[in-house]
């Protein structure tokens, strides 16, 4: 009886609300009943002033946050305001689309359009951080791998808590992207079609202007107004996507051919023989760091310093330049490619040619027959099956060189102590055969604090002596977020790093000890510039001056500092005419 009463007592809509009711979607009529919030008890019925305000506010939100994804840059140079003051194309087609949708196929082509939208989000994130630590943009095909590389870089920064926390943090991220970006399209799709005259002159308007400012070129703050970003991202992902799965079956075929693959042992490296070789990388040592004008001081410094200690010692040494097939980080890359003479600048490459036979530097050493060839690689915690692929009769990992004192950030030890187990476990002992080591020195990786300091060589002992220099160091917090001090100590971290490495030859090497060392890629942005190259510095000291003469031909620079117009080649050359300087025949 009280609902009859009830439904009497209820006004009849006049026309006007009949029209308005028969021209909006019943979708959004749906879900507004389903809403408490708008029922005669509802807040909205109580407070109708701040739920519209609510509801405006909420979709102007909504409307920036796909605008915004719609425009948004993939590399943080380019993240400015004058990016995000233009005409999408996508937004006027998708718009026009969702408009004249029936309302149950308008949800499902919303949500997927949130969907896709919200990934593109997700990997033109993942693209700016990239292109700031690797100088290039996410390989959707290849870089999932190095998550997990990732994730135990920031255990070893940041501690087990710090890394756990970040992580948590990065997956709430995308799903709060996803999900938003979900709830933005749907909303504003109810919100075209409950409005649907409305909508349609403001896309008709909206279309006019963009094909007028793309026609006559229009630009603000030099971008140009009229965009179709989105579509261009996509087109060029898929671009990438087709070139890396064809580079996949190509470098296949590549890594199958070696110059010097077939050459008989007694053919390699005959101008070496009897000769300690030491082929060494500094991690990050990049051009940036002697030609810088904040890092360069130092460095130059310390090489001109060290060039003199190793005259002094009777030893001479030629550098130039060198191209590496990665930027800021990825070492394993620079070292293959410098390594297997092959241009190794993805990680499908790496697995390609790594698990095949091609001959590398330390492998032909291993391959004559009259060296002994070791690994000391502190920055290898677990099995690194490599070994086998570089010819290694033994490797000396992290867990081998008997340090017992602290981590620096991400180095598990400071290279002085690296170095000197170096000497205990191979260099210092007798053998029946010249030694051949690959050395990995990674005190001057990032984020390059704590930096340790050089000490007394008698007081080097297990490292327990590196705890007291650990804690007084700087923190990565204290210096990572500002590019002048992350510049400086950087700077800092690459002077220790030579300093360990031409103090150790000088005091254990002798007369037959010939070393190698270079950098195995620049630092990342922050340090190097956005528009940095990707050179880094390569010298050959030798005591025996008749090695650089077999390389006088090459155009190198007297000394550890490589003049700005000396030689650049590419890495991967390194591997050929380093072999064929010293007396190898090519077997093809």
């Amino acid at each position: 009886m009280s609902l009859f009463t009830r439904s009497q007592r209820s006004p009849a809509p006049d026309k006007a609300t009949q029209h308005e009711g028969a021209d909006a979607d019943s979708g959004a009529d749906t879900a507004a009943e389903a809403d408490p919030g708008t029922g005669s008890h509802g807040w909205r019925a109580r407070y109708p002033m701040p739920a519209r305000a609510v509801a405006w506010g909420t979709s102007a939100l909504a409307l920036a946050f796909v605008v915004v994804a719609l425009l948004l840059p993939n590399n943080l140079a380019n993240l400015r305001p004058a990016e995000f003051v233009r005409i999408p194309v996508e937004a006027v087609f998708g718009a026009a689309v969702l408009i004249v949708l029936p309302r149950r196929p308008r949800l499902v082509v919303a949500v997927l359009a949130g969907l896709s939208l919200g990934a593109l989000t997700v990997l033109n994130l993942l693209d700016m951080g990239f292109n700031e630590f690797l100088g290039r943009g996410f390989n959707v095909v290849l870089d999932w791998a190095l998550f997990s590389d990732a994730q135990a870089y920031l255990k070893d920064s940041l501690g087990p808590t710090g890394a756990i926390g970040a992580a948590v943090l990065a997956v709430v991220l995308v799903l709060a992207v996803l999900v938003l970006m979900t709830l933005s399209v749907v909303r504003l799709a109810h919100l075209m079609a409950g409005h649907s005259a409305v909508a349609t002159r403001s896309i008709l308007a909206l279309g006019t202007v963009w094909v007028l400012c793309m026609a006559t070129g229009a630009q603000y703050s030099g971008v140009p107004v009229a965009s179709e970003h989105t579509a261009s991202s996509v087109k060029d992902r898929a671009k990438r996507v087709r070139a890396t799965l064809r580079d996949e079956a190509e470098f296949a075929k590549v890594a199958k051919t070696d110059t010097f693959g077939s050459t008989p042992p007694d053919q390699l490296l005959t101008g070496l023989r009897g000769k300690d070789m030491i082929f060494t990388f500094i991690e990050s040592y990049g051009r940036s760091a002697v030609e810088d004008p904040v890092m360069a001081p130092g460095v130059d410094a310390t090489l001109t310093s060290a060039t003199a200690k190793l005259g002094k010692a009777g030893y001479s040494a030629k550098s130039g330049w060198l191209t590496s097939a990665t930027y800021g980080g990825s070492s394993w890359l620079g070292h293959s490619t410098f390594l297997s003479g092959l241009w190794i600048d993805n990680q499908q490459r790496y697995r390609t040619v790594t698990a095949g036979d091609h001959l590398t530097l330390t492998s032909a050493f291993k391959k004559t027959g009259d060296w002994r060839t070791v690994g000391i690689m502190p920055g290898v915690q677990k099995n690194w099956p490599e070994a086998k692929f570089y010819g290694l009769d033994h490797l000396y990992d992290s867990r081998e060189l008997g340090y017992q004192g602290p981590k620096f950030s991400w180095s598990t030890m400071p290279d002085q102590y690296a170095l000197t187990a170096f000497e205990r476990l191979e260099h210092g002992k007798k053998h029946d055969k010249p030694l051949m080591s690959e050395i990995i020195l990674t005190s001057s990786h990032q984020p390059w604090a704590p930096i340790p300091k050089t000490i007394p060589q008698d007081q080097v002992g297990d490292g327990s002596v590196y705890n007291a220099i650990q804690k007084a160091g700087k923190k990565p917090a204290d210096v990572f977020y500002d590019s002048t001090k992350v510049k400086q100590e950087y700077g800092k971290s690459i002077q220790y790093s030579v300093n360990s490495l031409i103090d150790y030859v000088v005091k254990y090497g002798n007369k037959n000890t010939v070393l190698v060392f270079l950098g195995d890629h620049q630092p990342m942005a922050k340090v190097s510039g956005n528009q940095a190259s990707r050179d880094v510095p390569c010298a050959i000291v030798a005591h025996d001056p008749k090695v650089l003469d077999k390389i006088a031909d090459w155009g190198w620079t007297d000394g550890l500092q490589p003049k700005h117009d000396a030689p650049v080649w590419k890495m991967s050359s390194f591997r050929d005419r380093f072999l064929t300087a010293y007396g190898s025949t090519p077997s093809s």
